[in-house]
């Protein structure tokens, strides 16, 4: 290497041998190298030479000068073309360079600069969801996107896919319609007083905007009580008659409706002097108070009419000939009524013709203050033609004042000469259940609802009392051997404006007695009756008992069901009423204590004589003890109807052993129907019958379910009855928790007959023709039916008491049920006649195995099982 002596102390050394790159080899060195010793770019080194920074070299063929080193800046890109890496840029800079991915590449390590070492990958742009509402597509260095319906592509855009404004387009959703833009759809809606054509579907040019009927809507657009009318795109309202708006600036509607107008309290004399202003919706009425009527009767003219008193509107009356002025002013008022049928009448017009009426009539509380009193006095025999007529006129007068409902209302009208109840449902009506209706203390009970659902869904009903009307109706229009006397107010029921009036149950009415009633009278519930045709030599009108019963009466109240409607009282019959049949009582108490005997004989037999461990005689057993002490009890529960406790459980007790012994009739029944159904399938029999614990379980379980429920439902159920015995009151129909399970189990005793002798047919048919296998088959038979009469036959005789044959019938085939008992199941039973045998002899043998034999007749198997 020569050395080459440069001024200002420079040293340079250079290899002898280096022809490529002269300037690669030298090097500097400096005696005393300072910061500013080499110069520009340069700095020394720590041999005290001089070397380039970091991103610079000398240029190839540049020598250092005694000015400079001459450092130039390296261009690294040029110089390694791999420096940045694949997919990258790289860039020369002053001193340095810098590396940057392609577009649609990223650093492997995001945190440090591509590099050779830190190369660059294909980012996923779909992870930023750069396409916005669409399905982005990542490629190599690239993505592409699919935008959504609605959208389109906009690349320029911070997401490529950018809504569509579709209401750009004026004529998108048709005529009279408003287009919404929203984020990549649209919505159509019509203008107001428009809807789409078809209404399920959003307006459309297939589709347009078409006028609205809203008077059409329902509930009705303007509110109640106005008239609606039409225009395109809008309507209009205005209030009825009578009506008017609260806020006049605002159209009618539910929230401001038409409300009525008061014309009696705006207009105090509109109706004249000495008058009754009624309101009503709408519109007003005028009437008259008692003691004076309208100058033109029912119907009033506003203006024109005016009150009168009665005497003076009698004098104005011209009758016909044979007829008073008082039975020509009722007449004439029933023809108004029937000429204005339909119309409405208020409450006020109604009570002021029914005190007309029973004024002019000679009855009523006005009749003491009016001068009509003596020329119109009612006998105490009545006056049945006028009552009559009064009743046809109260008929009509509370149908006017009836109108048409929806849903339920209910009207009382109480005056000193009428109280009236009205009530009425409408189709909008559910579950009403039994309406009652009350007038002077006297109650009506009926199903309105069951009669609405005859009619349309609508029903109403009238329950009233009119004062004095029992001195026109007297009680002696009953025709009786008995003295009589009206006990009660003369009540009418009516059924208004209904086209089928048939009643689906019978109507209760509780009738208050008009002073304590005596022990010796008999209370009547009896109706008015008049016939349509007169029949010569009898009379046209009367009280008559017919469809009218006493369900219930003390001294205070009677109740009586009828099964129709019209005007009703309570008559009480005065005198000694027919006497007990002596021969019927001596009969039922000889043939009840024989039935006794029988019974107990039963119950020994049963409970002393040998069986076979096989056969199971609970049921029979228990159906005998349940019997014997209910006829027992039968012929007691008349002794103590004074003592209540005694009397109540009694009754209970009477109830539970008659219930018991219906369910054990079933379970013989049942117990006799699987025995056959073994006999005919030729099975060993094991056990006769159910289990003992299952036949106790049901045999008195149920009947002390049943008790206990009708107890807890109505305790006072129990106790003495209007026939002076313990017994189930008819209150509330509380007789039926007896009625209901007999008939119920008398019902499944006649299944369990006829499936018996269906399932017996069989053997019977296959059975041999032998003499003994006669004798069993009818011997068979007869106890089928024998059993069945036992098991509830007789009981149906009590349905028929209407005469004296069936009553005997009855009494002496219900009360020998311990007698068929006894000699079907033990007189018929030979082990139990040789045990009958045994006993008389007194020669018991203990080698004889005396009531187990070892071939049974078939005819013995109800009383026996197999071996």
């Amino acid at each position: 290497m020569s050395i080459t002596i440069c001024p200002e102390g420079f040293y340079i050394y250079k290899p002898k041998a280096n022809p490529v790159a002269t300037f690669a080899g030298y090097a500097t060195y400096h005696s005393e190298c300072m910061l500013d010793s080499c110069g520009p770019q340069a700095e020394c080194a720590d041999t005290g030479g001089c070397v380039c920074v970091a991103g610079y070299e000398i240029p190839p063929g540049h020598l250092p000068t005694p000015d400079s080193y001459g450092c130039a800046d390296s261009d690294e890109c040029l110089k390694t073309s791999e420096m940045c890496g694949s997919y990258s840029n790289c860039t020369n800079t002053i001193g340095s360079y810098t590396c940057t991915c392609w577009v649609g590449y990223i650093a492997t390590n995001r945190t440090s600069p591509p590099s050779g070492t830190n190369p660059c990958t294909d980012y996923d742009e779909c992870c930023d969801e750069i396409c916005g509402p669409g399905a982005c597509t990542n490629n190599v260095g690239s993505y592409a996107c699919e935008c959504d319906d609605g959208y389109k592509l906009v690349p320029e855009a911070t997401r490529d896919c950018q809504d569509i404004d579709e209401c750009l387009n004026i004529n998108i959703c048709g005529p009279e319609s408003l287009c919404t833009n929203i984020p990549g759809a649209y919505t159509c809606k019509c203008q107001v007083g428009y809807a789409p054509t078809d209404p399920a579907e959003e307006p459309s040019l297939t589709n347009i905007c078409i006028d609205v009927v809203e008077c059409a809507k329902v509930p009705p657009i303007c509110g109640p009580y106005s008239n609606c009318s039409n225009s395109i795109g809008s309507y209009f309202c205005d209030c009825f008659h009578g009506f008017r708006l609260n806020k006049l600036a605002v159209i009618a509607s539910y929230n401001n409706p038409c409300t009525d107008i008061d014309e009696c309290y705006e207009n105090p004399g509109i109706c004249g002097k000495d008058t009754v202003c009624t309101n009503v919706l709408g519109t007003f009425y005028c009437s008259c108070p008692d003691g004076l009527f309208p100058s033109t009767g029912i119907v009033w003219t506003v203006g024109f009419t005016y009150c009168q008193t009665i005497e003076s509107f009698l004098e104005e009356i011209k009758p016909p000939e044979g007829q008073t002025k008082e039975r020509a002013f009722l007449g004439n008022m029933d023809d108004q009524l029937k000429e204005h049928r339909g119309d409405f009448l208020p409450p006020a017009t109604v009570t002021n013709s029914f005190a007309a009426s029973m004024e002019v009539s000679g009855v009523g509380p006005r009749v003491k203050s009016s001068r009509l009193r003596r020329s119109s006095k009612v006998s105490s025999a009545g006056d049945g033609k006028t009552g009559s007529v009064i009743l046809g006129i109260s008929d009509r007068l509370v149908a006017a004042m009836v109108q048409p409902v929806v849903n339920q209302t209910k009207t009382n009208v109480k005056t000193e000469t009428v109280e009236l109840s009205v009530e009425s449902i409408g189709p909008g009506v559910h579950d009403a259940g039994i309406s009652s209706l009350s007038a002077n203390n006297n109650t009506m009970e009926i199903n309105l609802e069951d009669l609405a659902n005859n009619n349309n869904g609508s029903a109403s009903v009238a329950f009233m009392t009119l004062h004095g009307m029992e001195s026109l109706l007297s009680h002696q229009y009953f025709k009786t051997e008995n003295q009589t006397e009206m006990y009660s107010d003369v009540m009418t029921a009516i059924l208004t404006s209904m086209n089928n009036t048939n009643l689906t149950e019978p109507v209760n009415f509780t009738i208050q007695h008009k002073k304590t009633a005596p022990e010796n009278g008999l209370m009547t519930c009896v109706y008015w009756e008049e016939k349509t045709e007169e029949t010569i030599g009898e009379d046209t009108m009367s009280w008559s008992v017919d469809g009218c019963w006493v369900a219930y009466t003390n001294e205070n109240y009677t109740v009586c069901s009828c099964s129709h409607l019209s005007t009703f009282a309570l008559i009480m019959q005065i005198g000694d009423p027919a006497p007990p049949n002596p021969f019927l009582e001596w009969l039922n108490r000889i043939c009840v204590i024989v039935g006794l005997f029988f019974f107990g004989l039963a119950i020994f037999t049963f409970l002393l004589c040998s069986w076979n461990p096989k056969i199971n005689n609970t049921a029979r057993l228990n159906l005998c003890i349940c019997l014997f002490f209910s006829h027992l009890l039968l012929l007691w529960n008349d002794k103590y109807t004074d003592e209540e406790l005694a009397c109540t459980v009694m009754a209970g007790l009477l109830h539970f052993l008659i219930v018991a012994g219906f369910v054990w009739m079933l379970l013989e029944a049942l117990q006799l129907h699987l025995l056959v159904r073994r006999l005919t399938k030729v099975q060993v029999i094991q056990r006769d019958g159910l289990p003992k614990p299952i036949l106790f379980v049901i045999g008195y379980g149920v009947p002390f379910v049943i008790v206990g429920v009708s107890a807890v439902i109505y305790s006072d159920g129990y106790g003495a009855t209007a026939a002076e015995v313990c017994w189930l009151s008819r209150t509330r129909n509380f007789n039926w928790a007896l009625t209901g399970p007999v008939i119920l189990i008398l019902a499944l005793n006649w299944i369990l007959f006829l499936a018996t002798l269906w399932s017996l047919r069989p053997t019977l048919v296959n059975m041999k023709s032998g003499v003994s296998q006669s004798k069993d088959t009818t011997l068979i038979l007869f106890k089928i039916v024998a059993q069945f009469v036992i098991l509830g036959c007789t009981w149906i005789l009590g349905l028929y008491q209407s005469n004296l044959f069936f009553q005997v019938l009855f009494i002496m085939l219900n009360s020998q049920q311990g007698t068929f008992l006894f000699v079907v199941h033990c007189l018929l039973n030979k082990e139990v006649r040789d045990e009958y045998i045994k006993w008389l002899t007194c020669s018991f043998n203990k080698e004889k195995q005396g009531s187990v034999r070892d071939a049974p007749s078939v005819s013995e198997d109800f009383d026996k099982a197999e071996d």
